[in-house]
């Protein structure tokens, strides 16, 4: 037989769990949607045998030169424009360079330093994956409407802003 305190205890975790049922969360709602559009995304990159967050690597590094001129940005560089912790940037360009698609690059002033490149492969490799993500990109689009797609970006790089961060940590008096 429980006794009256764990019985109360038993009743009050109930009535808090009951509360968070009611509770729209932001958060796994953000995580599910992002989760459907990623394994959709992955699906139609399954050709060239890369995922879309690698696609979305790969772009980076074509895309963005380093701030100090070289050919390629910094991991460091890559991380934030990517808002992902180093340890993921790590951990994720491992494959990327074992299979010959990135070459990093000792910084010519700072041996600590390493610069992302796509080698010759990378960048055909990236060339095909575009084509196969511009094609589900286009139906994610068609399947949303234009301006829903277009909503949906501005929130998520508002929610991926420095500014957003800033106010949550610190947020103002109402």
């Amino acid at each position: 037989m429980k006794n009256s305190k764990s019985s109360l205890q038993d009743t009050d975790d109930a009535s808090e769990l009951g509360l968070l049922g009611e509770v729209a969360c932001t958060n796994t709602a953000l995580r599910r949607a992002a989760r459907r559009l990623g394994n959709l995304y992955d699906e139609a990159l399954a050709p060239v045998s890369l995922k879309a967050t690698q696609i979305a690597m790969l772009a980076q590094i074509s895309r963005f030169p380093g701030a100090d001129g070289h050919a390629g940005p910094t991991l460091q560089e890559l991380a934030g424009r990517l808002a992902i912790q180093m340890s993921a940037i790590s951990h994720a360009m491992k494959p990327l360079v074992r299979d010959s698609i990135v070459e990093l690059q000792q910084d010519a002033l700072d041996k600590r330093t390493k610069h992302c490149v796509l080698t010759p492969k990378g960048e055909q490799l990236l060339a095909d994956a575009l084509v196969l993500w511009t094609a589900a990109n286009e139906r994610v689009e068609k399947v949303l409407g234009p301006s829903s797609a277009a909503l949906l970006r501005q929130l998520a790089d508002q929610i991926a802003s420095d500014e957003f961060l800033t106010e949550f940590n610190h947020p103002t008096a109402e």
